[in-house]
């Protein structure tokens, strides 16, 4: 064997002495590769880690505790419970709330995104108003209820007010926010920001040649609403209907502050039966927490179906 053709076995990787060795140049391209890939998700890992931590662990638990009994065997007597006599009433009480709540919240919300989306988009008064729904959106809870207190119960400012100009009785001015209707009232207070915040793109969305089209072709105010715009922009509005609608089904914090007395809702049932001194019961609160569960899915699974519509006249 020549030099020359032991130097062209060395590059090629040939002989027995090294074999495979002309591979390893790609498999080391390959290893870099799959490295980077894994850095790449190794960054994702911490959300990774709370969300199983926050939200599968826990889920995990009470839809596995719903199908058992307070002994931990495997049981359907709690799921039977949840649609009987008042548990069941809570639950249509809720859900009435929730869909009362979302419909108020749209309808203004989605009015009062309108009015921004027709100003100036760089105007002092759009800037203005989408922080103060930023903040508003998010202001709920014990926070929430103590401002209302404050203001409309039994020794709040307007009550107080009225009863100094008309001389009423702070049971007939305040009694209101005791009740489901005023705790309807207070979640419209966080839904309507909150609405602003999610139907805004869409109306931003709207191109104006669709508008000048609709001109050019004869079309009017209401013609143009009601064939293109409205036609556009309903997929969206029922998708943030629906994020309004498990908003405040699952909101607890607001109504455990307001509503002291008594379980009309079902996240105020689950309180109390993990929290009774008398009727605790950890395998019923969560079969009730479970067909809470059911309903968010079904709402969540209706709102995907609504989103893959309306993306399709989302400008690229």
């Amino acid at each position: 064997m020549t030099l020359s053709q032991d130097a062209s076995l060395a590059e090629t990787g040939g002989g027995s002495a090294a074999p495979g060795l002309g591979a390893h140049p790609a498999a080391r391209r390959r290893l870099r590769k799959r490295a980077k890939g894994a850095l790449n998700y190794l960054g994702t890992m911490p959300f990774l880690v709370y969300v199983g931590v926050f939200l599968f662990w826990p889920t995990y638990l009470v839809v596995s505790g719903a199908f058992q009994n307070n002994h931990g065997h495997a049981s359907l007597a709690n799921i039977r419970q949840v649609g009987t006599g008042n548990h069941l009433h809570a639950l249509w009480e809720t859900i009435q709330l929730s869909l009362g709540t979302a419909i108020a919240g749209a309808i203004l919300g989605g009015l009062l995104a309108w009015a921004i989306a027709e100003g100036n988009p760089n105007g002092v008064f759009r800037r203005m108003l989408l922080s103060m729904s930023g903040v508003l959106a998010q202001f709920g809870g014990v926070m929430l209820a103590f401002a209302f207190l404050a203001t409309y119960g039994y020794t709040g400012l307007v009550t107080k007010l009225l009863q100094t100009a008309f001389k009423l009785s702070p049971f007939s001015t305040a009694n209101w926010i005791y009740t489901l209707f005023g705790l309807g009232v207070v979640y419209t207070f966080f839904q309507i920001p909150l609405m602003v915040l999610i139907f805004l793109p869409s109306l931003d969305g709207l191109q104006p040649q669709w508008r000048e089209a609709s001109d050019n072709l004869g079309g009017g105010l209401w013609a143009y609403w009601r064939h293109v715009a409205g036609p556009i922009l309903a997929p969206s509005f029922v998708g943030a209907w629906l994020l309004l609608f498990v908003n405040s089904f699952s909101a607890y914090a607001t109504a455990a502050s307001l509503l002291s007395q008594g379980s009309p809702i079902t996240p105020l049932e689950i309180r109390q039966y993990i929290e009774s001194e008398l009727s605790v019961n950890t395998g019923l609160a969560k079969s009730l927490a479970f067909t809470m569960v059911v309903v968010v899915i079904i709402v969540m699974t209706l709102y995907a179906l609504v989103q893959r519509r309306a993306a399709k006249w989302k400008v690229k």
